[in-house]
């Protein structure tokens, strides 16, 4: 199978890099039409909807109304970072140091898209690579290939509609396997790799440049200065949004003690459920098999969660999510860990010290580099914790799933991968955007020399030091 799975492989690169050296000629107002009407297969409201629809159906994650919006504010949001950037040509131009900038493309970009979101991905990817004049080879996941299929079909129309070469964007075709997508990380110029640390384990030992992200497990901090009612309101939006198919959904709450009784009924009153500790065990043992999560949990609703569980509760039946209190992190407390269900850990700490200490015990069991978010009036806190924690992002008084991927009233750019430097195995801290996918050529002229001298520069030092 590898040399059959080299052959289709190459066959889909070599169609890509023809329709690439034709795409790379274009000049900025063609590629940004590319950009546009390629957007316009999943904006179409009509397509977004049968999209989303079809995700829904064949992965069985999430649901639809979120997968529309997601779909929508994640597209629309990116075509905002990206109106007007240059990415054709001189793109820079600093007079004084003699350096001239030029966007070049980096080639074939390969991606690995993830089944939690086998439309918005894609699309994000796609419109990437496209801005920067590149071609686009999809690796969808085998539950979410229909899906995307359907995507790169309307894709194709919009790009015939223009006339552009519909090679610029392809996948893998039908059966997606391990072996085709080993292939494509290996054989295309650039990798973006989402989903799964296996995945950006692969992508890392490919051989080929490529930028993958860590793993999400994100907690978030309320402390005795927060807006309960307001911060429980945007908790419960984000940890049930889309079933909680993102990696930025809070897996954790650590709440400060004097406010704890109180928030827990903030929590309440939009929606969550406590359970008893006779009702975690029964969850838990549920929940995880072998150590990994049970898919039949997986972003389900409650009422999913509750019956694989044998949870008879009428409350948490009809809850939003579930809560279940914990006091340990690592891996004999697998609550303090990563879950992509309605699922939400809470802690109780101390005082706000506490809370930071119990924050890092649970982003060195998982997530680290990722993002941390607190609920707050105390502006030094949030500084504090970018300070000392090791995460990329400290995410304020916001909802944390819309607010880590970029938001209308955040700067972070629209993205849905979150590299997460050092701390989490990454090349990047930053949320992949377009530039990403681009090379710069700098041009260098000669300016005046700027030299220093040996007695100017140790000075300070040969005088601290007698030297």
């Amino acid at each position: 199978m590898s040399s059959q799975a080299s052959q289709i492989v190459a066959d889909l690169v070599s169609r890509a890099r023809i329709a690439q050296a034709q795409y790379e000629k274009y000049n900025q107002q063609q590629v940004d039409e590319v950009v546009i009407a390629t957007a316009w297969a999943l904006i179409n409201p009509e397509n977004n909807e049968r999209l989303a629809r079809l995700a829904v159906e064949e992965t069985g994650l999430g649901n639809v109304a979120d997968k529309i919006t997601k779909n929508h504010r994640k597209t629309l949001g990116l075509l905002r970072d990206m109106q007007g950037a240059k990415t054709v040509g001189v793109i820079n131009e600093d007079i004084e140091n003699g350096i001239i900038e030029i966007a070049r493309p980096v080639g074939v970009v390969g991606v690995i898209v993830p089944s939690t979101n086998p439309i918005a991905t894609p699309m994000n990817n796609t419109l990437n690579a496209l801005k920067c004049r590149n071609a686009i080879i999809l690796a969808p996941s085998p539950k979410g290939q229909p899906s995307c299929a359907r995507l790169l079909e309307l894709i194709h129309t919009e790009l015939d509609r223009i006339g552009a070469p519909r090679d610029l964007v392809q996948q893998l075709p039908t059966p997606v396997s391990k072996a085709l997508s080993f292939e494509m990380l290996a054989q295309v110029d650039h990798v973006i790799a989402t989903g799964s640390q296996n995945n950006v384990r692969a992508a890392y030992t490919s051989g080929t440049p490529a930028f993958g992200v860590g793993a999400g497990n994100v907690s978030v901090i309320v402390d005795e200065t927060a807006n309960l009612m307001d911060a429980a309101k945007k908790i419960k939006a984000s940890k049930t949004f889309d079933n909680a198919t993102s990696c930025s959904s809070e897996n954790s709450l650590i709440i400060v003690d004097s406010v704890y009784q109180e928030m827990l009924a903030a929590l309440q009153a939009v929606g969550g459920e406590l359970l008893d500790s006779t009702e975690k065990d029964q969850l838990q043992t549920s929940m995880w098999q072998d150590g990994h999560l049970n898919p039949q949990v997986l972003a389900k609703p409650t009422s999913n969660i509750c019956s694989v569980a044998q949870l008879t509760r009428t409350e948490l039946q009809s809850a939003s999510f579930l809560m279940v209190e914990e006091d340990k992190a690592g891996k004999d407390a697998p609550f303090s860990g990563e879950k992509m269900a309605l699922v939400l850990t809470v802690y109780r700490a101390k005082d706000y010290q506490d809370a930071k200490q119990i924050a890092a015990r649970v982003l060195n069991y998982m997530g680290k580099g990722h993002s941390l978010g607190i609920h707050t009036t105390d502006s030094q806190r949030a500084l504090d914790l970018g300070l000392e924690m090791p995460v990329c992002r400290v995410i304020v008084n916001q909802a944390h799933c819309f607010a880590t991927g970029g938001s209308f009233d955040n700067a972070l750019p629209f993205s849905l991968s979150m590299g997460c430097g050092s701390w989490g195995g990454n090349i990047t801290d930053q949320n992949l955007h377009y530039r990403q996918y681009m090379n710069v050529t700098k041009v260098v002229r000669t300016i005046t020399p700027r030299e220093i001298s040996v007695d100017t520069l140790f000075a300070d030092y040969k005088r601290k030091f007698q030297l």
